[in-house]
């Protein structure tokens, strides 16, 4: 089995309290990550889980199907673990993605530091939805999913949206943001799973294994309402 290497480590500002406590590698066949996303990692690891890491190269441009928010996400969830999935036929592959909504818009990663700063002034003091999907590919099938988190902002100020976006952290992250960063502590509020907007929930990653045929347990320790929705199985 592969192991996990910490070169991947989640930021330092990451709340240890949304993590997991005293849990034991679980041992399932060879799992692979298709995401370049370190908190994506550490959560799995967190939760007792070993991987691969190798990050799905494929456009995330929205695509006439997408009609909805989850329609998109959950597609391109599906695309990276398909892309990955060819390198191990004995490997169960995961694919993720989260996207923020806001006023009915989609955002991503923001392409400059004045985009995040928009993007956060935008969000400031208002609620908006993260959505993450996550996607299981093996050889006996396929399994997808969503969740949905709702937060809300708090009242920032312009001098500390200008140092957060100039420290760097939140320009690999959509919304341009990233809710474990204890120095700027964005949320006020959220609704569902925590760890959803991390980016990746694991008490749908872990419904989507038994799913799968894995006997496996995990449930976030900040999760009592989840908002998933398995999308597809097959």
């Amino acid at each position: 089995m592969w192991a996990y290497h910490r070169r991947t480590m989640i930021e330092p500002s990451t709340t240890p309290d949304h993590l997991f406590q005293d849990v034991q590698a679980v041992k399932l066949p060879p799992l692979v990550l298709a995401s370049g996303s370190p908190r994506r990692a550490e959560i799995l690891s967190s939760a007792g889980l070993l991987m691969d890491v190798r990050p799905a190269d494929i456009s995330e441009h929205r695509l006439p199907g997408d009609d909805t928010p989850d329609a998109w996400v959950v597609r391109l969830a599906e695309e990276k673990a398909a892309a990955v999935a060819g390198t191990n036929s004995d490997a169960v592959t995961l694919g993720a993605d989260t996207i923020v909504v806001i006023d009915d818009e989609v955002l991503g990663k923001p392409s400059s530091r004045e985009e995040a700063v928009a993007t956060l002034r935008r969000l400031r003091n208002r609620t908006h939805h993260v959505m993450t999907a996550v996607a299981l590919k093996s050889r006996n099938g396929k399994w997808s999913g969503y969740s949905r988190s709702v937060v809300k902002v708090r009242d920032m100020t312009d001098v500390e949206i200008d140092q957060y976006v100039e420290s760097g952290l939140p320009l690999d992250k959509a919304g341009s943001y990233g809710i474990q960063d204890k120095l700027f502590s964005p949320a006020e509020r959220v609704s569902g799973c925590y760890l959803n907007v991390v980016g990746l929930p694991v008490c749908l990653t872990g419904d989507l294994l038994s799913m799968a045929g894995f006997d496996i347990d995990i449930d976030c320790d900040d999760c009592d309402k989840p908002l998933n929705t398995v999308s597809m199985q097959s």
